[in-house]
């Protein structure tokens, strides 16, 4: 695959990167990482570019850790929940032969709530 070349600014420096994501990703992330490293020193305080880059590569390295954090977590729920679901399908397979019968009141499973 051939490698993309874009020149980005981030934090008022002029960065050439080469990559194999589309120009448009390699933009955007350029733009997310200049964002996050204004949003740091919107006072002006921190006078080295080099601290302001390592405080806000440790803020998007928070955001990414909770964010695969939270995500293990919905997994993990989602895969309980199925498990839930097929082991009530299948005892009510084994039990009768013959169609359940249909009551008046359904009961609501929701995969998005605990019940």
């Amino acid at each position: 695959m051939d490698k993309n070349t874009v020149k980005v600014n981030i934090y008022g420096s002029e960065y050439v990167i080469k990559g194999d994501a589309d120009t448009g990703h390699i933009e955007k992330i350029s733009q997310f990482v200049d964002q996050k490293m204004k949003e740091i020193n919107k006072s002006g305080a921190i006078k080295s570019p080099l601290k302001v880059a390592i405080l806000a590569a440790l803020n998007i390295a928070d955001e990414y850790f909770k964010t695969r954090d939270e995500q293990k977590l919905q997994i993990e729920s989602y895969e309980s929940r199925a498990k839930k679901l097929l082991k009530s399908l299948n005892a009510g397979v084994t039990e009768k032969s013959e169609p359940a019968p249909v009551e008046d009141k359904e009961e609501e499973i929701s995969l998005f709530s605990q019940k």
